[in-house]
């Protein structure tokens, strides 16, 4: 199927997806080591069957009951584990640090560079100040975009994807922020030509 349509990348959630069955929510994976082990092997199989290296993503999440290292360290474990890509979501980033306390950029700082494959882009919801709803629902915020830019000054410029699930507004409006998209792209590209 990815050979014949031609596909070159695919990602997949770095996440549980079904418990005697399919569930319709991300659920997070414990950050443990049998976990960074479990998760290596399933990417591994993954590869096999498809001939092809995957990346995984980070996800939003709201509760984490085992946690015996932070998320970075979890999501550089299982890199450093098994040859696979990233696909760094920036506002689960932001919400990420936010929501359980610690510093987005110096999570996106330690990201390896060579691993990324795409970035995403969302809007997510206020709650409270220190509560954010991943929603891809909202616009992008403005703390989302200079976490891009920085993500583009420390990583370089690697494709974007901006995510709209719901709530899209009029096409005019949406490609304004593909355009903002685009014009940090080609700041960066200045500025690394430089």
């Amino acid at each position: 199927f990815f050979k014949e349509h031609q596909i070159q990348t695919y990602t997949e959630h770095l996440s549980y997806c079904g418990d005697s069955g399919h569930l319709y929510d991300l659920m997070p994976i414990p950050f443990t080591e049998e976990a960074v082990h479990y998760v290596a092997d399933r990417i591994r199989r993954v590869q096999d069957v498809l001939e092809m290296k995957i990346g995984i993503e980070n996800i939003s999440f709201y509760a984490m009951p085992c946690q015996d290292m932070s998320e970075k360290e979890f999501v550089n474990a299982v890199l450093n584990e098994v040859d696979c890509g990233l696909l760094l979501d920036v506002n689960n980033t932001y919400v990420n640090a936010i929501n359980h306390r610690y510093d987005a950029l110096d999570y996106i700082q330690s990201m390896p560079t060579e691993r990324l494959m795409y970035l995403h882009m969302a809007g997510h919801f206020d709650e409270a100040d220190d509560l954010k709803i991943d929603t891809h629902g909202q616009d992008v915020k403005d703390e989302v975009w200079a976490l891009l830019e920085q993500t583009y000054q420390h990583h370089g410029v690697v494709p974007t994807l901006l995510e709209r699930d719901f709530n899209i507004p009029p096409l005019p409006e949406l490609m304004q922020e593909v355009a903002q998209i685009q014009s940090y792209q080609r700041a960066w590209e200045l500025k690394d030509a430089k």
